[in-house]
């Protein structure tokens, strides 16, 4: 029989069947391909460990264990019967499935589906692979269920009363006491700032952590933290002052933040199997096109888009990464919109950059949007995101707050980049052209918003 897949009634439960090539020597299987098993639908779960079980009586019977990892079980020798329970938490909870293992059956079982088999013969050796290194510390966070529950109410082919189990398994609790299952968590770094705060409104189950609760940079505290315990990890920290980062000190501190730090959390992403969500910046491109896509070239200006690029570049290399690219980002705290309300208040006339062109980014939006592709576990990759509407200048948004405060328009006078920052020292240079297309992250189905200009 050739290689393919078979869906099961527990969904990312799946059945393998291999090709066995036999002959007067024996047989010989690829018990395990990567390239071949995730092109026909195999999540690529990348195995860590290989174990296998000998049984040498009929009516072995172990399990049923759920484990915090996926696992691939077959059989390297002999017939069992096998039998998984769903015991993750919802729909799909308490749902059964069971089919007779041989050599050219395999089963992929995705994390909190609790595995149990009973052999069908003498000598029998259970092949799995899983993508975690075992440890007593794990075992906490297993889930079981008894092998005789009369609601899941498997048809094991050899009774019970006649098989040989463990004292261990026959302990096991009813359905109705197992433990749920619950998803790896989703943490958010950065949590007290502007974004952090828009994340934790729509995530208010998230693992939330900022600088003094979690220092990035500090090894003992990273070594410390039960990464394990996360699926997501979204990063909406970093250094943002931009002209500070033209400094001897912010120097370091923008290279720490928005370099070291992603590329450890890349690095932490591929050892715990963790999607990794990152927030990037126009600042990356030089502003010399007037639109820009995900993959144009990066040629930053600055110290601080400099150091975004290589944060870029590190979190790129992560298997499950979500790269959104912004500009010009607006929140709950101190924004150019409220500095232009503020002055519009007290009677000041300024002047604002008009040379400078691109769109808000409200982080209400960039919220909605991150959540918006983990939902729909959209392809992984970078993102623009900003507001829609058509691109405007910071004079021209400063223009709409005034008016919106009472005052004329009038009231704002428009300069260059040039003039605006003329016998200033330590100003970082910025981008003139900062529109970042949206059609990618549309065509993920997310509808991008229209703020009114100048509207918190």
């Amino acid at each position: 029989m050739a290689l393919s897949i078979e869906v099961t009634p527990i969904p990312g439960l799946l059945v393998i069947h291999l090709e066995v090539h036999g002959d007067s020597r024996g047989w010989f299987k690829e018990n395990w391909q990567r390239a071949k098993m995730v092109g026909l639908g195999l999540p690529d779960f990348e195995p860590v460990q290989n174990n296998m079980s000998f049984n040498a009586e009929r009516g072995t019977t172990r399990g049923i264990h759920a484990e915090p990892w996926d696992k691939m079980v077959s059989s390297a020798r002999g017939r069992y019967f096998g039998a998984w329970v769903d015991l993750r938490e919802g729909p799909s909870y308490g749902t059964v499935f069971t089919i007779i293992v041989d050599e050219s059956i395999a089963v992929f079982v995705p994390r909190g589906v609790a595995n149990a088999y009973q052999t069908l013969e003498s000598n029998v050796a259970y092949s799995y692979l899983v993508n975690d290194h075992w440890s007593a510390d794990s075992l906490d966070s297993y889930a079981y269920v008894n092998l005789a529950d009369e609601t899941v109410n498997i048809p094991w082919p050899i009774p019970l009363g006649e098989a040989v189990i463990s004292d261990k398994d026959k302990a096991h609790p009813r359905l109705a006491e197992a433990k749920a299952v619950l998803p790896r968590k989703t943490l958010i770094l950065g949590a007290n700032g502007q974004l952090g705060r828009a994340l934790s409104a729509l995530l208010p189950d998230a693992g939330r952590f900022d600088i003094d609760t979690l220092d990035l940079t500090d090894p003992a505290q990273v070594a410390a933290f039960p990464w394990h315990e996360y699926g997501v990890v979204i990063n909406a920290a970093g250094w943002t002052n931009v002209d500070g980062a033209e400094t001897p000190e912010g120097r370091i501190g923008a290279w720490k933040a928005n370099a070291a730090v992603p590329a450890l959390l890349a690095q932490l992403s591929v050892e715990h199997r963790q999607v990794l969500v990152h927030i990037s910046t126009d600042y990356v491109f030089d502003g010399t096109h007037e639109q820009w896509v995900e993959d144009d070239a990066m040629a930053p200006l600055s110290v601080y888009g400099q150091s975004k690029a290589a944060g870029d570049l590190a979190v790129s290399v992560a298997p499950r990464h979500y790269l959104l690219r912004t500009s010009w980002v607006v929140g709950d705290g101190k924004n150019f919109i409220k500095t232009m309300g503020q002055l519009a208040d007290r009677g000041v006339k300024p002047t604002v950059v008009g040379d400078q062109v691109g769109r808000l980014t409200h982080t209400t939006n960039l919220a909605a949007a991150i959540k918006h592709l983990l939902d729909v576990q959209a392809p992984y990759g970078t993102y623009n995101c900003t507001d829609g509407g058509q691109p405007i200048s910071w004079a021209d948004i400063a223009k709409a707050v005034f008016v919106a405060h009472g005052r004329s328009a009038d009231d704002v006078t428009p300069v260059t980049t040039d003039q605006y920052y003329a016998g200033k020292v330590g100003i970082a240079p910025r981008p003139l052209h900062s529109v970042l297309d949206l059609s990618k992250l549309e065509a993920t189905g997310y509808k991008v918003p229209q703020y009114p200009v100048g509207v918190e």
